[in-house]
């Protein structure tokens, strides 16, 4: 393989792994205007992870107290059960 093709293919893994990692960063920093409220999502509509699975959807039971969903700000502590993460 020529250093042009070499140089070409290291530039492009590169730009596709700022992607996947810039993508990543904005998952974690949530949404504006949203608070996480934990203890209030049904089985199967959790929004992330928790120490028991690591994606959203994962929730196995309604109500465990350390799953969680996005609310709009001041919605969870109107909620019973419900406490902002």
């Amino acid at each position: 393989m020529s250093k042009v093709a070499t140089l070409t293919k290291s530039t492009i893994a590169g730009l596709v792994a700022m992607g996947v990692m810039g993508a990543a960063s904005d998952a974690v920093a949530g949404k504006p205007g949203f608070e996480k409220c934990q203890g209030i999502a049904k089985a199967g509509m959790n929004d992330c992870g928790t120490s028991k699975h690591s994606c959203a959807g994962q929730a196995t039971v309604d109500g465990d107290p350390e799953e969680w969903v996005y609310v709009p700000e001041g919605t969870c502590k109107k909620i019973v059960g419900g406490k902002v993460k």
